[in-house]
C-alpha cells in the first residue's frame, strides 16, 4: 500500500516539460507552450521599473535642457505667444465686424480722431516738439 502512495506522489508532483502546459489525455503537440508566469512577472517588473526610473530622472533631464538652451526657449516661447495673440485679434476683429453698423461707426471714429491728431500735434512746430518730448519721455520710462 505505501509503494503505491508513493508512486501516486511522483505522479502527482512530476514537473517535466511536458506536462506544465499540457491538458490530461488530448494530444498536445499542436497546441503553444506558455512562458512560466515567474518570467512574465519578472519582466514587468523591470518595465515598471524602467518607466519609474525614467520619470524620476524627466525632471533633471528637463530642468537641464532648459538650462542649456534657456535664450532660444524663451525666444520660442514670445514668438508662439505673439502668433496667438495675433490669431486672437485677428478673430476678435472678425467677429466685431461681424455685427452690423459697428464696422461703419468703428471706421468713423478712427477717421475723427486722426484728424484731430494731425491737427493737435502735427501742423505747428511747437506741438510736433511737445509731442517729441513725450515719446522720448515714455521711451526712457520704457527703456530705461
Amino acid at each position: 500500500m505505501m509503494e503505491t502512495q508513493a508512486q501516486q506522489t511522483e505522479k502527482g508532483n512530476s514537473s517535466s516539460p511536458q506536462d506544465s502546459g499540457s491538458f490530461s489525455g488530448r494530444d498536445n503537440r499542436r497546441l503553444p507552450e506558455l512562458p512560466a508566469a515567474k518570467e512574465s512577472e519578472s519582466q514587468w517588473q523591470q518595465f515598471i521599473r524602467q518607466i519609474v526610473e525614467f520619470l524620476n530622472k524627466l525632471p533633471d533631464y528637463l530642468g537641464s535642457i532648459f538650462n542649456n538652451n534657456k535664450q532660444g526657449l524663451i525666444t520660442v516661447v514670445l514668438i508662439l505667444s505673439a502668433f496667438v495673440t495675433v490669431k486672437v485679434a485677428i478673430a476678435l476683429l472678425d467677429a466685431v465686424n461681424d455685427l452690423p453698423l459697428l464696422q461703419p461707426i468703428l471706421e468713423l471714429i478712427g477717421l475723427f480722431y486722426s484728424i484731430w491728431f494731425t491737427f493737435r500735434y502735427l501742423l505747428k512746430y511747437e506741438t510736433r516738439q511737445e509731442i517729441s518730448q513725450k515719446f522720448n519721455a515714455f521711451k526712457q520710462q520704457s527703456l530705461g
